[in-house]
């Protein structure tokens, strides 16, 4: 992009009226081409669309801004039709790596999934699950009686990870949160925080009997024996805000919410 041009933008939208109109007003307005051949693009919606966009350009580069059409918004700017070139050129960079999740199933099947959030691995039936937890080749709890655990980024530390009692780790931490679901036994063990190059290996034992999914983000794998999640090292996502909308004080006062 030549430093005297406009930008090059595309616009995504959730599937909701609002953000849809907003998306053809915008469009209009601002000449908009395909993501493909943009150098921004804007989603309009809220962090579910925000990170479906993610999901979508992987491999892009594509530096994203989101403004917010949705609900919680945690990862959106305010939405404003007005002046986004001109927004665009003062935001700030944050740089996102997400994880890398290999599955096996009962087959003997590989899948392989990306999670910006979490890898997440959920009891599928009555059966609380057993779960072997292993950190860098090092077994660490031998027999987790839980309905779950999962493996959370510092940017889906306030989502899922949050529900389950998970620690908020701040973006530039260089951190991964190790977090149970329900934990039965050992009771008193609340997860671990882990450095953000370790890889963790979820072996679910009597798989038949006390089946368990595993899931990067919204990809979900059925009847899992081993899940290894390490980072995504080859992978780096780019999100814009607005100066105001500092994302590093967002992370820190939830810690201090009431």
């Amino acid at each position: 992009m030549a430093a005297s041009s406009a930008p090059r933008l595309a616009f995504v939208a959730a599937s909701t009226p609002i953000a849809r109109a907003a998306k053809a007003a915008l469009e209009k307005r601002y000449n908009a081409v395909p993501p493909a051949e943009a150098d921004f693009i804007v989603a309009l919606g809220g962090d579910g669309l925000m990170l479906q966009t993610l999901h979508r350009n992987l491999r892009r580069r594509t530096p994203i801004f989101g403004m917010n059409l949705g609900t919680v918004g945690f990862l959106m700017n305010t939405y404003r039709a007005a002046g986004l070139p001109a927004r665009l050129k003062k935001a700030r960079r944050v740089s996102l790596t997400p994880l890398r999740m290999v599955a096996t199933n009962a087959r003997g099947h590989r899948h392989e999934a990306v999670a910006i959030n979490e890898v997440s691995l959920l009891r599928s039936s009555r059966q609380t699950a057993r779960i072997a937890v292993a950190v860098d080749g090092n077994m660490r709890i031998p027999d987790l009686y839980c309905d779950g655990a999962m493996v959370a980024t510092p940017a889906g530390s306030t989502a899922y990870n949050l529900s389950a009692h998970g620690p908020i780790l701040p973006l530039g931490a260089d951190l991964l949160a190790l977090t149970p679901i329900n934990a039965f036994r050992p009771r008193r063990w609340r997860g671990a925080l882990l450095p953000r190059d370790a890889a963790v290996e979820f072996s679910v034992l009597e798989h038949k009997k006390r089946p368990v999914a595993a899931a990067a983000d919204s990809v979900e794998i059925a009847n899992v024996v081993k899940v290894v999640v390490t980072e995504a090292t080859d992978i780096e996502l780019t999100l814009l805000f607005d100066p105001e909308h500092d994302l590093e004080e967002r992370i820190l006062k939830e810690q201090f919410a009431p």
